[in-house]
C-alpha cells in the first residue's frame, strides 16, 4: 500500500470555525441582536430545512450560503449578492480568530514532521477572498492550494481531486483528505485517496484520526 505523504484538507468547516459556530461575534460585528441568527445547519438540522435541502442534494453549498448572505444583508438593510462580503463583515477584523486551534495545532504537527500539506476548496477565495486570506498566518504552510473559484471544478468531481494530486506530484493513494461534507468524502474515496469525514461537532478527534494515517499523534 502507497505510503501517506500528504495531508489535504477542506478550508470552511475544517480550517476555520464553521459560521454557525461563530453567530454571536457575527451578531456583534453587524450591529445585531443577540440570537438575531438563528439557522444552524449540522448543529441543529432539525431546525434547519435549507441545510436539509443542501444535505439532500437538492441545492448546492453555494446556493446554501448565497440564500443566508441575501439574509444577513437584509438584516442590516443593504443587498448582498456574494458571500465574500458577509464573510469579511463578520469575520474581517481578526480572521486568524475564525482559526479552529485543533487546526492550527495539527497542520503544525503535520508540517513540522515532514508532511506536505494542501487545501482543496470548492469556494476558498469566492467565499472568503484573496485579501482575507492572504492574512491568515497558517497558509504560507501550505504547498498547494486548489480552488474552485478558479479552477471551476467542484468536489466531488474526481477531477478536483485530481487536480490537487497533480499539483502535489503524488498519486492520490498518498494523499490523506480531510472534509466536512460527507459527498466530499465518498468522492475521494471513489477517486483513491484516503479520507476522513470531519466532524464539526468534534474538531480534535476528527484531526487526531487524520493524523494517524501519519502515525502521528495531535
Amino acid at each position: 500500500m502507497t505510503q501517506p505523504q500528504a495531508l489535504v484538507l477542506d478550508f470552511g468547516g475544517v480550517v476555520t470555525r464553521t459560521l454557525f459556530e461563530t453567530h454571536d461575534v457575527t451578531e456583534k460585528a453587524l450591529a445585531l441582536a443577540p440570537g438575531s441568527l438563528t439557522w444552524r445547519g449540522p448543529f441543529d438540522p432539525a431546525s434547519d430545512p435549507l441545510w436539509q435541502a443542501m444535505q439532500a442534494d437538492e441545492i448546492s453549498e453555494r446556493d446554501y450560503w448565497l440564500t443566508r448572505t441575501r439574509e444577513v444583508g437584509k438584516l442590516v438593510g443593504e443587498d448582498w449578492d456574494r458571500m465574500e462580503t458577509f464573510v469579511k463583515r463578520a469575520r474581517g477584523a481578526d480572521p486568524d480568530a475564525t482559526i479552529r486551534p485543533e487546526a492550527v495545532a495539527a497542520i503544525k504537527r503535520a508540517h513540522e514532521s515532514g508532511v506536505r500539506l494542501a487545501i482543496l476548496s470548492n469556494e476558498l477565495d469566492l467565499f472568503y477572498g484573496t485579501e482575507l486570506r492572504q492574512r491568515l498566518s497558517i497558509i504560507p504552510l501550505f504547498e498547494t492550494i486548489v480552488d474552485a473559484t478558479y479552477t471551476g471544478i467542484l468536489k466531488p468531481d474526481p477531477r478536483a481531486y485530481a487536480a490537487v494530486g497533480e499539483a502535489l506530484g503524488l498519486p492520490l493513494q498518498a494523499c490523506v483528505f480531510v472534509d466536512d461534507q460527507q459527498r466530499n468524502v465518498s468522492g475521494a474515496k471513489k477517486a483513491g485517496m484516503r479520507a476522513v469525514h470531519f466532524d464539526v461537532l468534534a474538531p480534535r478527534q476528527s484531526y487526531a484520526e487524520a493524523l494517524t494515517h501519519f502515525g502521528l499523534v495531535l
